[in-house]
């Protein structure tokens, strides 16, 4: 008996191997919201080590990754649950475009001054992207991080 549930069981295993799965697309891969955000709330906090250490080439390269993330959360979602107010567009529109423009300057121009002043707005803007989208419990959870979680990433120069 054992035998052949054994033998039954290596049958399935190995025809699920030997057939060919359909190709991701495009049109068959859709990201969820929440793994665009967790992406998102990765670049975030890369920005802030980067901007600390003055690598302005790592601020501007996460800040664009930062920048592609906002448009798949449009190209994906544009409708979502929570966005009973307006759709995902519109939102990042409200409370992205001009923080993220004012901090691309002071990547741009090596200010950190500024670029502290307006990662700051940055942060604003995601918590008050969280309270349009009706995700109340993440309002004021973004925040400056106090501790860098890239324990095997370098921020600095080189």
């Amino acid at each position: 008996m054992k035998k052949s549930i054994f033998l039954l069981c290596s049958t399935f295993l190995i025809s699920g191997c030997a057939s060919d799965p359909a190709p991701v697309t495009v049109e068959t891969f859709k990201p969820g919201l929440g793994e665009i955000m967790s992406l998102t709330a990765m670049r975030h906090t890369k920005i802030w080590f980067a901007g600390q250490a003055e690598n302005w080439a790592l601020a501007a390269y996460e800040l664009d990754e930062l920048k592609e993330g906002f448009e798949d959360a449009e190209t994906f979602h544009p409708t979502h649950k929570h966005l009973k107010n307006a759709p995902m567009k519109s939102l990042v529109a409200a409370t992205m475009e001009n923080p993220v423009a004012a901090l691309e300057k002071a990547v741009e121009t090596k200010n950190l001054i500024e670029f502290n002043k307006h990662y700051d707005q940055l942060t604003a803007g995601c918590n008050a992207c969280h309270q349009m989208a009706d995700f109340g419990f993440n309002v004021n959870v973004v925040t400056r991080p106090n501790f860098n979680p890239f324990a095997n990433q370098n921020f600095s120069a080189h």
